[in-house]
C-alpha cells in the first residue's frame, strides 16, 4: 500500500464553515467588525496577557512591534538564523540592524551564552524564536539578561501557540511576542499574527500601526494598513475554540512517531525537555551520517513530502551580500540544518500514514 502524504493539511470543522459563512451573509464589516476584538480579547485570555492586536499576517505584526519599541536606525537587534525570513527581515524594515547568534542543542532556540557575547551598546533587543513548537530552553536566561542589559525581549512565537514551560505559556516571558496564524500554523486564519503583550504603551502604539496611525477621526503618527479581515478574525475565533483539541492530536501523532522510529539506525527524533509543552508545528528528526539528503529524495520519491526547516538565514544571498556572513559564523545552526528532517505534520495524520512514513525511513536507512 502506497499514499501521497503531503507536509501539512489544516484542520477545519463545520463551525469554521458557519463562523466565515455568518460574517459573508451579513453583508457588512467584512473588515473592522466586532470579530476583531472578540478574536483579540479571547486570545489575550488565551495567552494570559493584558492585551493582544490581530494583524494581517505574522511579519506584519513582528514590524509592527519593533516599531512600538521605537526601534531607530542602527539599533541591534539579536536573532537566531534557524528561523524564517521574515523574524530578521522585520528589523530591517525599521532600519534596525539585525545580529546573529548561535543556538543550543535542547531546543534548538538561541543560545544565551552566545547572546551575552553579542550584547554591545547599541544592543535594543533579544529576539528568540521558540522553533517548531518547542519552547525555548533559554526563555527565563534570556529574559533575565534582558533585565540586566536594560533592554527588550520580544518573542517570535510564530509556531508555538499553546506552548508552555510548567504552566507558563510561551508569550509572557516577553515585553510583548508575535504569533503567526499563517495557514499551517496551530490555528489558522489563512494568514495573520497577532501581537500580545502586558505593556500598555506598546498596546496603544500598535492599535495605531495597524490603522494608518488612526485615532478615533483624526491621524497622529505613521501607520500601515496591517488590518485582518473579519472573515479572517472569525475563523479564528472558531478555530481557538478548539485548539488544545488540536494540540492534544499533534502530540499524538508526534508520541506515535517517537515511539515508531526508535532503534533505526542513524535517527533522533527531537524530544522537548521535561515541562516543556511542544505544540508540534512541525516534527523534526536529526539524521547522522550525511544521509539526510539521501533520505530526503527517497521520501519524496516515495510521495512523502518532508523538508528543511530552515535553511540558516545568514547564509542567504541576502544576507552574506548585506553582511558578509559566511559559513563557520553559527556552527550549531550550520550543523543543524546539515542534519534536521521535517516529517508530515498535521492533527488529523492518520495511524496507517505514519507506519508508512516511518516504514519508508526503516527501508532507507537499514
Amino acid at each position: 500500500m502506497s499514499f501521497d502524504i503531503p507536509l501539512f493539511k489544516m484542520y477545519w470543522d463545520e463551525d469554521d464553515i458557519n463562523a466565515v459563512s455568518s460574517v459573508i451573509r451579513r453583508g457588512t464589516y467584512w473588515a473592522m467588525g466586532p470579530e476583531i476584538q472578540d478574536f483579540e480579547r479571547e486570545i489575550a485570555e488565551y495567552i494570559g496577557t493584558k492585551y493582544a492586536v490581530v494583524f494581517n499576517s505574522g511579519t506584519s505584526a513582528l514590524h509592527a512591534v519593533l516599531l512600538a519599541c521605537d526601534i531607530k536606525p542602527k539599533d541591534e537587534v539579536i536573532v537566531p538564523s534557524l528561523t524564517f525570513i521574515s523574524t530578521v527581515n522585520t528589523v530591517l524594515f525599521t532600519n534596525g540592524k539585525p545580529v546573529f547568534a548561535d543556538i543550543e542543542n535542547k531546543t534548538y532556540a538561541l543560545n544565551a551564552d552566545d547572546v551575552k557575547e553579542k550584547i554591545t551598546a547599541k544592543t535594543r533587543v533579544i529576539m528568540p524564536v521558540h522553533y517548531g513548537g518547542c519552547p525555548a530552553y533559554d526563555i527565563k536566561k534570556l529574559r533575565e539578561i534582558a533585565d540586566d542589559h536594560d533592554l527588550i525581549l520580544i518573542e517570535d512565537a510564530a509556531a508555538a501557540f499553546g506552548a508552555s514551560i510548567k504552566n507558563q505559556k510561551i508569550g509572557t516571558f516577553g515585553d510583548a511576542a508575535m504569533f503567526s496564524f499563517c495557514q499551517n500554523k496551530i490555528i489558522t486564519t489563512g494568514e495573520g499574527g497577532v501581537v500580545v503583550t502586558d505593556s500598555k504603551d506598546i498596546y496603544k502604539k500598535l492599535k495605531l500601526i495597524v490603522s494608518h496611525g488612526k485615532k478615533n477621526n483624526d491621524y497622529v503618527c505613521i501607520g500601515y494598513n496591517f488590518r485582518m479581515p473579519s472573515i479572517n478574525a472569525a475563523l479564528g475565533i472558531s478555530q481557538l475554540k478548539k485548539v488544545d483539541k488540536l494540540i492534544s492530536m499533534r502530540q499524538s501523532v508526534a508520541d506515535k512517531y517517537n515511539k515508531k522510529l526508535k532503534g533505526i539506525r542513524s535517527i533522533h527524533p527531537f524530544l522537548p525537555p521535561e515541562g516543556f509543552r511542544h505544540v508540534y508545528w512541525i516534527y523534526s528528526i536529526i539524521v547522522d551520517e550525511n544521509m539526510r539528503d539521501d533520505l530526503q529524495r527517497y521520501l519524496l520519491e516515495n510521495k512523502i513530502y518532508c523538508k528543511l526547516y530552515y535553511e540558516p538565514v545568514h547564509l542567504t544571498s541576502l544576507y552574506k551580500s548585506l553582511f558578509g556572513c559566511k559559513k563557520g559564523l553559527l556552527p550549531n545552526t550550520e550543523d543543524f540544518c546539515d542534519k534536521s528532517l521535517s516529517l508530515p505534520m498535521f492533527p488529523h495524520l492518520q495511524e496507517e500514514e505514519i507506519d508508512y512514513i516511518v516504514q519508508c525511513v526503516r527501508n532507507k536507512m537499514g
